[in-house]
């Protein structure tokens, strides 16, 4: 396991408290505006746009299983990348059982005006200080999307799923609302320590940075730690699904047990085989079972690869 540095911000509270207050002080004006081209037989799709600190315009896809609910909600927290796709799942019928949310963050495709961000860029978008860092004002973002989420009366409160990268963690930490979550880490776990261990995208863009800007590289670490989620972890009351790496990888579960160790709610560890399918099928019946049903809902190629004795479909001739 690493040594990691314990950077934890004495101001670190205080810092997510301001920008939270400055978020609550600007509405999020909400326009809703149905899109019936991407409607099913099963669900209704809608466009939203939101208003988050700057202020600043964001765009979400909100899809909404038609007949009674209330529905479990699904939120897809900020990716890291240009664009953002409608909401479906694994497998697009699921829009039937879920209430699914996703939203572009500022600088992603639907939310870049007046910011585009670069991709690699984003990550060391005004880093080096912690009020002008871009995804201060991204974690603003996903907390405003979950906000107008949980302002449906459809969503059913007590099924409120987040899933992604460290902004589905650090949205359920400010966020109590969220009763589960599946988190990949891969952006801000103790990003000043990991970051020179590898050469890998997103974080060589920490490293390209510092070798730009090496004056900079207290500024840099200051902002990184306002984001690490080891401090946010206390504070996540949901129940966990801790997507880690093999052995000797960077997000290993030996790397990410200080993490684990300090989440508020209950956990479960899963390592990860680099198998879409695999991976994919395990996710989809954890968050079947946290849900409350028990079905899961399955992309028809991963329920044809179940069926056939070697594990893989077999090709037409």
């Amino acid at each position: 396991m690493l040594s990691l540095t314990d950077d934890r911000p004495s101001d670190f509270d205080s810092y997510w408290q301001s920008t939270l207050r400055d978020l609550a002080t600007l509405a999020p004006a909400p326009e809703v505006e149905h899109l019936p081209l991407r409607d099913t037989d099963f669900a209704e799709l809608y466009g939203v746009r939101l208003t988050s600190i700057g202020p600043y315009r964001l765009f979400a896809y909100l899809s909404i299983p038609k007949g009674a609910g209330p529905f479990p909600a699904r939120y897809t927290a900020g990716n890291y990348g240009s664009v953002h796709s409608i909401p479906s799942g694994p497998a697009n019928i699921s829009r039937g059982r879920y209430i699914t949310f996703s939203i572009a963050v500022r600088g992603q495709r639907g939310s870049d005006r007046p910011f585009a961000a670069d991709f690699p860029g984003l990550l060391t978008a005004g880093i080096d200080d912690p009020e002008a860092y871009v995804y201060r004002g991204i974690v603003a973002d996903c907390c405003r999307g979950l906000d107008y989420l949980l302002s449906r009366p459809e969503v059913d409160p007590s099924r409120v799923l987040a899933t992604g990268n460290e902004l589905a963690l650090i949205t359920a930490a400010l966020r109590p609302q969220i009763t589960h979550v599946v988190y990949t880490p891969g952006l801000f776990y103790a990003t000043a320590d990991l970051a020179p261990l590898t050469e890998a995208y997103p974080l060589e863009e920490i490293n390209d940075y510092l070798r730009l800007y090496p004056e900079k590289r207290k500024a840099v670490h200051r902002s990184l730690s306002y984001m690490d989620t080891r401090w946010f972890a206390p504070k996540v009351k949901a129940t966990t699904l801790l997507m880690v790496g093999g052995k000797g990888e960077l997000f290993s579960r030996e790397n990410l047990a200080p993490l684990a160790r300090s989440l508020g709610g209950s956990i479960e560890v899963y390592e990860t085989t680099h198998s879409g399918y695999t991976d994919g099928v395990f996710t989809e019946e954890w968050i079947t079972r946290q849900s409350g049903f028990s079905d899961a809902i399955l992309p028809e190629q991963w329920q044809l690869r179940r069926r056939q004795p070697c594990g893989y479909p077999r090709l037409p001739p």
